[in-house]
């Protein structure tokens, strides 16, 4: 689109609230967005300083734009959620793969409702529980409803007059409608109870189930008792497993997230009379960039608005913008008041703390997961293969980062992964020696020194590298190469991974390749890379801890460089020396009693 074009469709925009679609050069909607005013909102985009490097990315792909006028802002919001859906543009937060959500439907519609797994929501006069985000979960409970209310899962039209009935009577997971076994009333009575069961009424139901077994007792139906008092032991069962989170008695969802690298992993609690019932987690792409009120509204938007249930209350680890909105558009959902929240204390942070920690482990085991999926890891290599040119698929590659804090006790490290999976045993650890002050380009120089110095070893040293990926943009990538040059090493590609824009950088290319934000590639490049980072600054932390330990010690008298070596060995933190008796400061190697009582009066 010319300047001057756009120019003159941005003042021709209007001020009232609605939706913007932007496009890019083959008519792709590649985001959609919601404003209260279009022509302020639309405009900031193409303002010459754009923080984010996300936004600079998506306005350098902006080829046109629509937009739609909307009465109110929550006209706007729904109309934003539905295209999102629709489009499903690549840069906006989005729910994967949210069609394939699997929910537990009763088909109250029917004269004799059933109860089965289905992935669409149907406005059929069904009621709908879940989502759940893992298969396995939504059949266990859909085998543990069928063993506590009986319910028929046969196709057959009743009558009442069928000479015999299934076998799931005669093991007690149906109450035989089919031969006229029972009654229209008793028959959604149980029913009733698994829809309050499924939605956490557990004490409702557990009194509901006592009722039928004194009437049962009262009118001498011992046998029928006895199926009800296992049927409540088994309910009281399930009950006392789930967790008291809540002294109010009320229902809530508690929701938060933990991120890396672009994928958000939301974490959801269901709590119905404060307790947990039950949990989900959810994987948000396109976060990268994005901050948390963003991500959280997004998630909120697009996850109530299939949700079967909207609860009273919702306890959120961020606020959102436009949250009076948000819950208007809640309020219509559910039919009632919905509140928003965002705890700072007591209770209810304690318990968005709990929803964070849960979201993270989540996400750790995710990627675990991924990483020991043989099928993804050799699909990713083969891709990064293509992507970079390479001669081969890149079975072992190296990566290297540098650690410092304003120059002291430079680090770098060297991780290896071997057919996309982490190489621990050959990861390696570097003091950075030769170089004075905060120059990461000669620290990484002498990493490469170091460790391509050794390959003529008989050691895992001698084992070349595919792949050698520097943890930098053209700077790094220049500063490897003319140690590899130096070396006489030309066989072993290099690449440098900027983390602003996750760009590779190789020799001889003017631009940088932008792997797929959602290919098995990138997120391989982003693990090795984390892993990197993650090992240099383990390293890193561990020798600032090392020298503030000695930087303290050398100030007491009597105590050298052996004793403080010594001391470290032995208990291996200032707050273990500060700990211990004078007794077991004296047994250490080469401390007497005098310079343990001198460690003492100082600490």
């Amino acid at each position: 689109m010319e300047q001057a074009e756009l120019q003159s469709r941005l003042k021709a925009l209007p001020t009232k609230p609605g939706v913007y679609i932007f496009k890019d050069a083959i008519g792709t909607v590649i985001y959609v967005g919601k404003a209260v005013s279009l022509r302020d909102r639309v405009r900031s985009y193409f303002r010459a300083r754009v923080d984010s490097p996300k936004t600079r990315r998506l306005v350098h792909q902006i080829a046109d734009f629509e937009y739609i006028v909307t009465d109110s802002e929550l006209e706007a919001l729904v109309l934003e959620c539905n295209l999102i859906k629709q489009h499903r543009p690549r840069y906006n937060i989005r729910l994967r793969d949210d069609k394939s959500y699997p929910y537990i439907k009763v088909t109250l519609s029917e004269e004799w409702p059933r109860v089965h797994v289905t992935r669409r929501l149907v406005q059929d006069g069904s009621r709908y529980f879940g989502p759940f985000t893992d298969t396995k979960s939504v059949w266990r409970t859909l085998d543990l409803i069928h063993k506590l209310f009986p319910y028929r899962s046969c196709d057959r039209e009743i009558t009442g007059r069928d000479e015999r009935p299934c076998l799931d009577y005669h093991i007690g997971r149906c109450l035989g409608p089919c031969i006229g076994a029972v009654d229209k009333a008793t028959y959604m009575q149980a029913i009733q109870q698994l829809c309050q069961f499924l939605e956490g009424k557990h004490e409702a139901v557990t009194a509901d189930l006592r009722r039928q077994m004194e009437e049962a007792a009262d009118n001498l139906e011992f046998e029928r008792a006895a199926v009800l008092r296992d049927r409540i032991l088994a309910v009281e069962k399930v009950t006392e497993r789930q967790k008291v989170l809540s002294t109010t008695l009320t229902d809530e969802d508690a929701i938060a997230f933990a991120r890396s690298n672009g994928e958000a992993c939301v974490q959801v609690f269901f709590i119905r009379g404060g307790k947990l019932i039950g949990r989900e987690h959810f994987l948000l792409e396109g976060t990268q960039d994005e901050d948390a009120h963003e991500i959280m509204a997004s998630f909120i938007t697009q996850f109530y608005e299939h949700a079967p249930y909207v609860p009273p209350s919702i306890l959120l680890q961020n606020g959102v913008d436009e949250a009076a909105v948000i819950e208007s558009w809640l309020r219509n959902k559910r039919g009632d008041k919905v509140t928003i929240r965002v705890p700072r204390k007591g209770q209810d942070k304690q318990l968005i703390d709990m929803v964070a920690e849960n979201a993270a482990e989540t996400l750790e085991q995710l990627r675990a997961r991924w990483l020991a999926d043989e099928k993804k890891t050799t699909e990713a290599i083969a891709e990064l293969a293509e992507y970079l040119d390479l001669p081969g698929a890149p079975q072992r590659i190296e990566c290297y980062d540098v650690s410092n804090v304003q120059g002291t006790n430079s680090v770098g490290s060297m991780v290896v992964f071997e057919g996309g999976q982490p190489k621990n045993s050959q990861y390696r650890r570097f003091r950075i020696k030769t170089v004075e002050g905060a120059n990461d380009y000669a620290s990484l120089q002498e990493v490469l020194r170091r460790r391509f110095k050794r390959a003529d070893s008989t050691s895992s040293w001698a084992v070349a590298p595919d792949l050698v990926i520097v943890d930098g943009g053209k700077g790094q990538l220049n500063a490897a190469l003319e140690v590899m040059q130096e070396l006489g090493i030309d066989t072993v590609p290099v690449a440098g991974l900027a983390k602003e824009q996750e760009e590779l950088f190789l020799p001889g290319r003017e631009e940088p390749v932008l792997l797929p934000r959602s290919s098995q590639s990138l997120y391989l490049v982003q693990r090795i890379r984390d892993e990197a980072h993650r090992f240099a600054l383990a390293y890193h932390q561990r020798l600032r801890n090392r020298s503030g330990l000695a930087s303290v010690l050398e100030e007491i008298p009597g105590i050298g460089p052996k004793r403080r070596a010594a001391l470290f060995r032995h208990f291996g933190s200032l707050q273990a020396i500060r700990s211990a008796s004078l007794e077991e400061l004296a047994a250490v190697e080469g401390m007497t009693l005098a310079a343990a009582q001198a460690v003492k009066d100082n600490l």
